[in-house]
């Protein structure tokens, strides 16, 4: 029998503890720094009918997640196509939610898959290459935010230092999807020792493991429509806060906050380690924000819009999925 999954609360080290506080303290140096008044009008403006368009919109990338993962299958059978979704959406919501990096959400997802009927060796090894599809999507989406800020700066110093901010970004983010396929083809490392402790059956069968995802990689096809269904979900996602803006009355272009969404992204991946992206998300909400037409407090307030929504979207996965874990552990299946 293998041990179940350790409860989200376990393992919690006084680095991580830190760090947390640290992210908290940021965040709230930059609500300050912009007026506790003008954020909360700001918030009060968009309101529960923004929150309730949001977490409405957010269906749509939730299913195109889904989806992404969904294509690597072989063969392709419909009816795990939720299975995918759901696991997806844990694994979004640990990583939002729990104080973990995402590296520790993808492992999180995969045990889930598994809950649900996946062997744990395809759920690791194709959440492996899920994510591989979706740093290189995001490659794209980052560069047609580059684009777009480029086409609104006015020539300077500042313009050229932005665009040389967005181009290290872009080049990071580049960077994390060469190291990731770097790992796949040379050893696990981290991502094993994580699975040794949430997936201890895949770790086991590292071969096997290996296997399927060099098996993976030799479909450019499937990978292929992954990446796609991947950008299309960045997209989807850029354009829930543009519709929740529409619905509060504050007028921005669909491009501009596809613009904002996308450089805000590929910050808080370049910056993967904080926490729940905690004060990086905020700060970066807040500088971004002007130069795609947004007011600072406008911009920090659809920064915690969505931290509202992926906790009222979040916090009954996690719940649901502890109540799964709880089940197969009583009925001796762990």
């Amino acid at each position: 029998m293998s041990e179940p999954a350790p409860s989200p609360s376990r393992g919690i080290s006084r680095g991580l503890i830190v760090a947390v506080g640290l992210s908290l303290f940021v965040a709230t140096i930059v609500v300050a720094w912009i007026g506790f008044g003008q954020v909360f009008a700001a918030l009060s403006r968009i309101g529960w009918r923004g929150l309730a368009v949001l977490a409405a919109w957010s269906v749509l990338p939730i299913a195109l997640l889904g989806s992404a993962w969904f294509t690597l299958e072989r063969p392709w059978r419909a009816a795990d196509w939720g299975l995918y979704v759901w696991a997806r959406m844990v694994r979004d919501a640990s990583g939002e939610l729990l104080p973990f990096s995402h590296v520790g959400g993808f492992v999180i997802g995969a045990r889930a898959a598994t809950l649900q009927g996946l062997s744990p060796t395809w759920a690791f090894a194709s959440t492996v290459v899920d994510v591989t599809a979706e740093l290189v999507a995001q490659i794209g989406f980052t560069a047609l935010g580059v684009v777009l800020l480029v086409t609104r700066l006015d020539a300077g110093s500042a313009r050229e230092g932005l665009i040389g901010a967005s181009l290290a970004g872009l080049g990071i983010t580049a960077a994390a999807a060469a190291a990731l396929i770097g790992l796949q083809r040379r050893g696990m490392g981290l991502i094993l020792a994580l699975a040794r402790r949430f997936l201890p059956v895949a770790a086991a069968g590292a071969a096997e493991t290996g296997s399927i995802i060099a098996d993976l990689h030799a479909r450019p096809g499937r990978f292929s429509l992954a990446v796609g269904a991947h950008l299309a979900a960045w997209v989807a996602s850029a354009l829930g806060p543009w519709l929740a803006l529409r619905a509060a009355g504050i007028e921005i272009g669909p491009l501009a906050i596809i613009g904002l969404e996308s450089l805000v992204m590929a910050v808080r991946s370049a910056t993967f380690v904080a926490p729940m992206g905690i004060g990086v998300q905020e700060a970066s909400y807040a500088l971004l924000g002007p130069l795609f037409g947004l007011g600072p407090e406008v911009a920090l307030a659809v920064s915690l819009i969505k931290r509202a929504r992926d906790i009222l979207i979040g916090l009954p996965v996690l719940l649901v999925w502890q109540g799964l874990e709880g089940r197969r552990l009583i009925a001796g299946r762990g």
